[in-house]
């Protein structure tokens, strides 16, 4: 028998599926719409240029922990396609990954049009017919249970007939519409991996300073993170709070993107530890000024904005600490009050939590369970990972599942 697969969505998950399922089944005719002229856009732009494939993590129970939403259901589909596969099935084809010192997976060439080239040409030599400029306007499910049939609709007025349909749109509306159409629930979709906007004296003046190590925390979600953070011109940025972003994105969306944030700047030692260090350093370098001698792991512009904030002078040596100053040094260090009053988008890179109800699809095959002949893959699921090539691997991984399903007689 043979099968007409349609894919819309010409990104990560739509080629990697579109290019499995042709290679799997052969008597299988895959058509891969794109809606724009340039296919894989997301992946261009993605490690800024560099594209960052996926993650340096090759145990599926661990893998599972970087995503907010959908790690459980993950958990089966890994222990079929995980990040130690992604890095063969590119190297087979010729492209060598590298990892760097977070666990991030670039190409060696450090260029995403790389991957972009590798997903290309795998798709022409497994046979795939790529449409762009297609832009999928309706779909109508013709079939049965037993002989599935899908009409797609273009914007150009072509129609297409396929007998297996897969929705890899990421999160564009469109793609939402079309699940729900379909009988999906949509679980609401809200922005997931964002930086933090902070108009505060404290952070004026040091945008590009970072910390290696702190501490963000969300206190009215008790949710909290700790990596590296940078300090940009609107606010906060870099990994903890990018993850700080991404599990708290349902709750930051309810507050409307304003709450109170709490930093620790010096998360590997305890507050009394902190407080016998300042003792010591008023003891031993007591003729020091407090403002340029700092004897914490800080960046030194940082540790003057944050003493000066506290009111302690230019001037003003160790010897003179009072006891008042050193509570609030160490207060202020340790439990930092600072208000979010918005987000704004990662670089280019924007992710969203929410879309097709994880309870409706098998995520042995990612087939619909509510329509058949129907499968998804990538973000338009309820899947969001961190940063650091997380949602690219449930691209690749979801993808995968779909091309071996779709062809299944």
């Amino acid at each position: 028998m043979n099968l007409t697969v349609i894919v819309i969505g010409g990104g990560a998950a739509g080629f990697f599926a579109a290019i499995t399922c042709a290679q799997t089944h052969p008597h299988a005719r895959v058509i891969l719409l794109e809606a724009g002229r340039d296919p894989l856009g997301k992946v261009r732009i993605s490690g800024g240029g560099r594209c960052n494939v996926t993650h340096a993590c090759f145990d599926p129970v661990q893998l599972i922990h970087h995503y907010p939403r959908g790690g459980k259901a993950l958990r089966g589909a890994f222990t079929r396609f995980q990040a130690q596969d992604t890095v063969d099935w590119f190297t087979r084809r010729g492209v060598k990954l590298k990892t760097e010192s977070d666990g991030r997976m670039f190409p060696v060439t450090d260029n995403s049009a790389t991957i972009i080239n590798c997903l290309m040409q795998g798709a022409k030599t497994a046979g795939v017919q790529l449409k762009t400029a297609a832009k999928v306007v309706d779909i109508q499910y013709m079939g049965t249970d037993e002989q599935p049939q899908f009409k797609v609709q273009l914007k150009s007025g072509e129609q297409l007939t396929g007998d297996r349909l897969l929705l890899a749109t990421g999160s564009q509306p469109l793609g939402y519409q079309l699940a729900e159409k379909l009988g999906h629930e949509i679980i609401p979709p809200v922005p997931s991996l964002f930086t933090f906007k902070i108009k505060d004296q404290r952070l004026q003046e040091l945008a590009g300073v970072s910390v290696t190590t702190a501490q963000v925390q969300l206190p009215l979600s008790q949710l909290e993170q700790t990596g590296s953070v940078l300090i940009t011109h609107w606010g906060l940025s870099g990994p903890a709070v990018l993850k700080l972003s991404a599990w708290g994105a349902r709750f930051l969306k309810e507050c409307h993107y304003q709450t109170l944030l709490k930093i620790n700047w010096l998360p590997q030692i305890n507050g009394a530890e902190l407080r016998q260090l300042f003792l010591n350093t008023k003891s031993q370098y007591s003729k020091k000024a407090i403002a340029t001698y700092c004897p914490v792991e800080l960046p030194r512009r940082l540790w003057q904005k944050l003493v000066e904030y506290i009111g302690i002078s230019p001037q003003q040596k160790w010897a003179e600490l009072s006891k008042k100053q050193l509570h609030q040094l160490t207060q202020e260090l340790m439990q930092g009050q600072y208000h979010i009053l918005g987000k704004s988008t990662f670089k280019d890179e924007f992710v969203t939590c929410g879309g097709v109800s994880l309870k409706q699809v098998n995520f042995k095959t990612m087939e619909s369970r509510c329509c058949r002949g129907l499968y998804f893959a990538g973000e338009i699921l309820d899947i969001d990972g961190i940063t650091g090539g997380f949602n690219f691997q449930n691209a690749w991984t979801t993808g995968w599942l779909a091309g071996q399903g779709m062809g299944q007689v």
